[in-house]
């Protein structure tokens, strides 16, 4: 389908915007690195009403006067001896300056009877007809009139059209697809009839706003125009050949297919013996020598003044048009955003006359559509055949080899002066490219889809997606590993549970148990399992975590600051205190796929995970949140840790130092750092079993940093001590015999 749609672009069944863009900017780059590479014709300049002209007194503001034109006109023939003049303006106006139509009115009017007003007008009607004084001055030199057609619906039709090039009878058998005009701006009648020819300066703006061909014909009302480029030429070359404006012959226009076949696609205009390469629209791809300037300038009032050069002129094509932004000729083209309209048609001009039978300008021939259209199939049917079958490495270089040859093709054809419209294999190249990938995406994605169904009743959902990434390094298998893992239990649930309807109580778990789990899968923890109120995580397995202690200590800590938020909602509410325990232990522990063939579970075991069970029991008897194991903090250097106890747990006859998370490092303040001296100060005393020091300590932290349920139960542990005064061999552990 995708291939379908390409071919019928590129054989001009339908256009897509899209690929026309890409045409066009592959069209304009081509163009910007062809400019300065050829001269153009020296025979070309172009006369400019600028903003100097237009500023000046001599000429005043536009448009000027009849006299003043005809001044000019007899200023370039006559001084600067110039072989061709044409207007890329037009006349459409008559000019009333003079006053002559006010005596005219007064001689046939209150001075009817004065005959001396009437002589004397006589002998000046002559000389105040400016129109009249310009029009013998067109039809007395070789001169090209301007206008213009338009397509807008509301669209007029003012002054005269000249006689057209071609009758519609001309282009019967040849294929064409010309534009529809509703009206156009001509010259008066007088000057279109006094004139030897006339042509329309209309260019083809494409979508983009970008001028990039000028139509060599235009077809109106049945009958065919020729463009201001044509006539200027066709009048340049009756010229050379004839000395006299009365014994001119310009030569005819004929219009051919390829081959000078009269029946087929319009592809050639014939101007006597020169051939001129035109699409079925009779379009001219423009030949910009460069940017604006390329073509010399020449400013009208320096003309008036006589400051140009004499020779600069003579035997020249001259083109008059304007550069000054308020006369509304520029035009976006390939090679700048800013261009004049006239040096569109002056850069036409000057292409066609550096050919002496054949023009130098690009051409896209009808043999060269077809060959696109069999080419871009040749290429879909082998990337059809051959991606599929390729992996991405190989795939992404055959890409790449087919889509360099079709740019070094595109460069070769415009070397030889063709226009390639390659877009339409470049994007299907593309998109076969991507369109291969997609599919082995999702190919892949299915395989995934299938692994996740394999090992999702197994492994926690949250992490299945990354081991399908590659599911090889991954195995189901028990296997022993360093690793961290977590319990947590909420405080005296049964007393919280009695105080709760049925719905409340689902709330408050589904609540606690949504945020708890969401913390912990932000900070990376596979979430084993919930077990009523209480849940169990652990880090490092099945993905390998380097970090693991210190993912779970972060996750504890952002456990307890979400704790306290939820507290202070629920009690809003009307609800139970929320208290929490956490216990986490690192070790060594078996993490695998166990159960029983009813069912199983990813899971951890090991003493190292008994002891992070033993530990979250045992938080409520130190008034703290959080308690991890030396070994834990050992790996967390970036945590600072408040030492609590060391003690025995049930099942665990090895002392284990038990520590309290605090904060990380870059969070620490003097104000707790102090404290933590203070208390490390009373730990140590404890440990010396100098109980009366350390109850002062205590007492002293109390007045200090005030009251809390951690220092408060230090204290009466201490006191406790101090009363029943343990024996020299006490080692100051505290045994746990239940959970």
């Amino acid at each position: 389908m995708v291939c379908l749609v390409f071919w019928a672009d590129t054989l001009q069944l339908w256009h897509l915007p899209l690929i026309d863009r890409f045409d066009n900017a592959i069209y304009d780059g081509q163009v910007r690195s062809q400019v300065h590479r050829n001269l153009p014709d020296p025979r070309v300049v172009i006369l400019d009403i600028d903003e100097k002209s237009l500023a000046s007194e001599a000429l005043g503001r536009w448009p000027w006067s009849r006299d003043k034109m005809s001044v000019l006109v007899d200023r370039l023939f006559d001084d600067y001896g110039v072989a061709v003049l044409s207007f890329d303006v037009v006349f459409s106006e008559p000019d009333l300056s003079s006053g002559l139509q006010t005596l005219n009115r007064l001689a046939s009017g209150p001075l009817k009877g004065n005959s001396a007003f009437k002589e004397s007008l006589d002998l000046l009607s002559a000389e105040l007809d400016f129109d009249g004084r310009f029009e013998s001055k067109i039809s007395a030199k070789p001169i090209v009139m301007g206008y213009y057609f338009s397509s807008s619906i509301d669209s007029g039709r003012s002054g005269h059209l000249p006689a057209p090039a071609l009758l519609d009878g001309d282009l019967v058998g040849l294929s064409t697809s010309f534009p529809a005009w509703q009206g156009y701006g001509a010259n008066l009648a007088r000057f279109a009839d006094a004139a030897l020819v006339a042509g329309h300066f209309n260019p083809v703006v494409d979508i983009d706003g970008v001028v990039r061909r000028v139509p060599a014909l235009v077809k109106f009302d049945g009958d065919y125009y020729e463009s201001l480029a044509l006539a200027t030429l066709r009048l340049f070359w009756a010229v050379q050949e004839s000395p006299t404006v009365k014994s001119l012959r310009l030569p005819g226009i004929q219009a051919f297919a390829a081959n000078g076949q009269t029946q087929g696609p319009l592809e050639y205009l014939q101007i006597g013996d020169r051939l001129l390469p035109v699409d079925k629209g009779a379009n001219i791809y423009v030949p910009y020598n460069g940017p604006a300037g390329s073509i010399p300038y020449f400013s009208m009032l320096d003309l008036l003044e006589k400051k140009i050069d004499p020779g600069a002129l003579r035997d020249k094509i001259v083109i008059v048009g304007t550069t000054a932004p308020g006369l509304l000729d520029l035009r976006a083209t390939p090679v700048s955003g800013i261009y004049p309209g006239v040096e569109i048609h002056a850069n036409v001009v000057a292409a066609l006359l550096n050919a002496e039978t054949e023009t130098g300008v690009w051409h896209r021939p009808q043999w060269l559509i077809g060959v696109e259209g069999i080419t871009l199939i040749l290429i879909g049917t082998v990337l059809l055949g051959l991606l599929p079958w390729l992996s991405p490495g190989w795939s992404a270089a055959l890409t790449a080899v087919v889509f360099s040859a079709i740019l070094a093709s595109a460069e070769l054809l415009w070397q030889a002066g063709l226009v390639s419209h390659l877009a339409s294999m470049g994007l299907l190249v593309g998109c076969l490219f991507v369109l291969n990938m997609a599919y082995g995406f999702f190919v892949e994605a299915r395989s995934k889809r299938q692994f996740t169904k394999l090992f999702g009743q197994y492994v926690p959902p949250e992490l299945v997606a990354q081991m399908a990434e590659n599911p090889e390094k991954y195995s189901m298998q028990g296997r022993r590993k360093n690793l961290t893992v977590l319990f947590s239990d909420i405080r005296g649930f049964t007393s919280i549970s009695e105080h709760l309807t049925p719905t409340e109580l689902a709330q408050f778990i589904n609540e606690y148990l949504t945020c708890m789990s969401q913390v912990i899968r932000d900070h990376g923890g596979t979430l084993d399992k919930y077990i009523g109120d209480a849940i169990m995580a652990f880090w490092g397995a099945p993905v390998d975590r380097p970090k693991h202690a210190l993912m779970g200590v972060k996750a504890a800590l952002a456990m307890n600051s979400e704790i306290t938020r939820l507290r202070s909602e629920f009690k809003d509410r009307g609800w139970p205190d929320l208290m929490v325990g956490i216990g986490l232990s690192s070790g060594d522990m078996t993490v695998g796929d166990m159960g029983s063939q009813v069912r199983k579970a990813y899971t951890v075991m090991g003493d190292a995970v008994n002891l992070g069970s033993r530990l979250e029991g045992i938080t409520r008897h130190y008034g703290v949140c959080i308690l991890v194991p030396e070994r834990t903090v050992d790996e967390c250097p970036e945590i600072i840790f408040r030492e609590i106890d060391t003690v025995r747990v049930k099942g665990k006859e090895e002392p284990v130092t038990i520590y309290e998370p605090v904060c990380l490092k870059e969070a620490l303040t003097p104000e707790l750092e102090s404290e933590l001296v203070d208390w490390d100060e009373a730990r140590q005393k404890v440990k010396a079993q100098d109980f009366s020091g350390a109850l002062n300590s205590l007492r002293s932290m109390l007045t200090k940093y005030g009251s809390d349920i951690r220092l408060e139960l230090f204290i009466e542990r201490v006191e406790l001590l101090h009363n029943s005064q343990p024996s020299a061999d006490w080692d100051g552990t505290t045994r746990f015999d239940t959970k």
